[in-house]
């Protein structure tokens, strides 16, 4: 069954995963898609744009909106990837905030609540990473927060170790309004393959390059061809914003950006169950964070 459907019974809807920068949202959509939609690396601000990972439970689909962490704007990019976070709490049918329970209520936690406050309606709470902290210290937590009046129920998960997952899945999707499927049974996510196969390349080069300098290149897929045996050649530049950044991404005889393409390629292999040819080009390109066409490719507002 590859069309849309459900039965008489059928629920369908979205619930969005908000949360600081480093919570573990995309862990965890990932976890409960049961399948990688969404990158994830140990360096904070990661995820740029709301990406959609699709999940079913009995009779209930969920389009889970991972959004980018919320934090304190400072570039026009960091206003844009916030301001998409909150839009997309905004367009669900639930919102899941998601705190790291190991750090709990840091100054970006603060004034997410702060912003839930203003917004009115109740939300579930998730703590995440409960594998990692005391018992004691959890459940501290969960009173300091529930006290809050914010939320309408709280779950303690792992999202690395599934821990809790099935519970909050299950209650999100009795959450969800009934209604007919909105995507086919078998989608993942509504994520071009062009722009995952970029996601997919920005990641290795989150995890193989060093202090800052991720935060200062893009990744696009210029071309992305089937050809006639049934592989796919990828070409993708990816941008920097200084020639030094260049010659960091490019390493020593090609050396770094070889290593990024290999780890990329292989991973795209898995995912899209096919053989990948992967060209990769580094490119300067000053104040590409100002460039409007980077903005519409992410589904961010320029204008934020």
């Amino acid at each position: 069954m590859s069309d849309i459907e459900g039965g008489q019974d059928s629920r369908c809807g979205f619930a969005a995963i908000i949360g600081a920068p480093n919570a573990g949202k995309s862990t965890l959509v990932n976890k409960l898609v049961g399948a990688k939609v969404s990158i994830v690396t140990h360096k904070v601000q990661t995820t740029r744009t709301r990406v959609l990972g699709i999940a079913l439970h009995g009779e209930a689909q969920i389009a889970f909106i991972d959004t980018p962490g919320i934090f304190k704007p400072r570039r026009r990019l960091d206003r844009a990837m916030v301001s998409a976070a909150w839009q997309g709490a905004q367009d669900a049918d639930a919102t899941v905030l998601l705190i790291d329970a190991q750090t709990g209520v840091t100054e970006e936690v603060d004034d997410i609540l702060k912003g839930l406050q203003n917004g009115g309606g109740k939300v579930i709470l998730a703590l995440n990473k409960i594998d990692l902290v005391k018992r004691e210290s959890l459940l501290q937590l969960a009173d300091r927060l529930n006290a809050t009046g914010l939320f309408s129920d709280i779950f303690m998960v792992s999202a690395t170790r599934a821990d809790g997952t099935d519970d909050l899945i299950g209650h999100l999707a009795n959450r969800m309004p009934k209604s007919v499927w909105l995507f086919p049974e078998d989608q993942l996510s509504d994520m071009p393959q062009m722009l995952l196969a970029a996601e997919v390349t920005r990641e290795k080069l989150f995890l193989n390059v060093h202090q800052e300098l991720p935060y200062a290149l893009t990744v696009e897929t210029e071309s992305y061809d089937v050809r006639k045996d049934g592989s796919v050649r990828i070409e993708q530049v990816i941008y920097v914003e200084r020639e030094s950044q260049r010659a960091i991404i490019l390493g020593k005889n090609g050396s770094k950006v070889k290593t990024v393409g290999q780890l990329a390629r292989e991973e795209l292999q898995e995912m899209f169950e096919t053989k990948v040819h992967l060209f990769l080009y580094v490119k300067v390109r000053d104040r590409w964070q100002d460039d409007p066409e980077r903005y519409r490719i992410w589904n961010l507002d320029f204008k934020a």
